[in-house]
């Protein structure tokens, strides 16, 4: 690593600005799932029992710039503080008299949570007036926040132009690392498994990884473009008529790496939006209906699947195999996340990039059994494509 991590500063007494993702869902002012604030519970612990005064900072949801009490951080306190065992402070704002009260009332070994960044238009914008008010109550920053390092925001990029030291949290570090080493130095056979719906999302992905994997198996929405280069019918399903010359030049420079589904489950009536499928039927991959859409991956290729991953040491998987959000056509998704748990029992590195492939290690209840699950889906996307991230670049070199 490259860049300072807080294992090379001391903070006790010291005000400790710390950026987290503690974009969680709330219902009815309760956490339903606190995955992202355990994940930064290490670094927590390690600055408040360090006496260090610590002042945390978020963002949740899409406020666009309105103070919004649906998006409020509040109900994370309540989840912060019964992680900790202690209790936790909240800030109901992030900038102004409010939280400059909040914060010279930190004693070392206390924690506070600020409102919400994205109440203010200025935190997405990167403004530096906006970023040099956050930097004012840190005597140091920290950035334990993978999910937004692709992101150049004043709480990620515009803060480090205020305060130094400027270093990277425990679980910025164990990211780093799992993909970093993914990328660069991998044990053979090494598989990418990409799903999700667009191939124009995963273009720089797929050319970033076509060098470095042994194979690389494609599911989700973006095979039909796949199947269209390959000059088959493909019915209904999602295509991508502007990218079908560029799927045929993948295919052309891949020599043999990419493994395409074979069958697919399809249906002529579907409605994403309100998670709803007519009767499905199995069919091969050159048999679509023209009054049908491909929604997810079959059997056969599933099988196909599990046996191109069979000898894998290294697994990297970002994207749902098929239409995600209906829990019929999840199938595939699931059943890569129990070949992926297996997998990882029998010694391969397994690493799932967030979003739904995230979540479907999660539900399927195998998320224990993954070598890493990113809590950073675009972020973790950008870094497989080989992209700098601006929350990391910012940060304090090390001498």
């Amino acid at each position: 690593m490259p860049k300072m991590t807080i294992e090379d500063i001391t903070v006790k007494n010291k005000r400790v600005l710390m950026r987290v993702d503690f974009n969680v869902p709330v219902k009815a002012g309760k956490v339903t799932n606190d995955k992202r604030i355990r994940e930064a519970l290490p670094t927590i612990r390690h600055i408040l029992k360090n006496e260090g005064k610590l002042i945390l900072m978020s963002h949740l949801g899409r406020p666009k710039g309105e103070k919004k009490s649906e998006f409020s951080l509040q109900p994370c306190v309540e989840t912060l503080s019964k992680h900790l065992g202690q209790p936790v402070a909240f800030a109901p704002d992030c900038i102004g008299d409010a939280a400059s009260a909040a914060v010279d009332a930190l004693k070392p070994g206390q924690a506070l949570i600020l409102e919400n960044l994205r109440f203010y238009k200025a935190e997405e914008k990167n403004d530096p007036d906006f970023s040099k008010q956050l930097a004012q109550w840190g005597d140091l920053y920290v950035n334990d926040a993978f999910g937004t390092a692709h992101r150049a925001h004043a709480s990620t990029e515009g803060v480090t132009h205020f305060l130094q030291p400027c270093v990277a949290g425990l679980l910025m570090l164990k990211e780093l690392d799992y993909l970093g080493r993914a990328m660069e130095s991998p044990r053979h056979p090494f598989v990418a498994i990409l799903g999700g719906a667009k191939i124009s999302g995963k273009i720089d992905v797929i050319q970033s990884l076509l060098p470095k994997v042994d194979r690389l198996l494609i599911g989700g929405g973006m095979v039909f473009t796949f199947l269209r280069a390959k000059g088959l019918n493909v019915g209904r399903s999602l295509l991508e008529e502007d990218r079908i010359e560029l799927a045929r030049n993948l295919l052309a420079q891949a020599d043999d790496k990419i493994v395409l589904p074979v069958d697919c489950r399809v249906s002529d009536q579907f409605d994403i939006a309100a998670g709803t499928v007519g009767p499905l039927q199995t069919v091969a991959v050159n048999a679509i209906p023209d009054n049908a859409a491909g929604l997810d991956v079959g059997p056969v290729t599933m099988e196909r699947f599990g046996q191109a991953l069979k000898d894998a040491r290294t697994v990297v998987w970002n994207g749902p195999m098929g239409v995600f959000e209906i829990k019929e056509t999840a199938k595939g998704t699931f059943e890569m996340a129990s070949i992926l748990a297996q997998m990882t029992d029998q010694g391969a590195v397994t690493i799932i990039g967030g979003g739904d492939s995230a979540a479907a290690a999660e539900k399927a209840g195998v998320a224990e059994r993954i070598s890493h699950i990113s809590t950073g889906g675009g972020a973790s996307l950008e870094f497989l494509e080989g992209k700098i991230l601006p929350g990391v670049a910012a940060l304090t070199d090390k001498k």
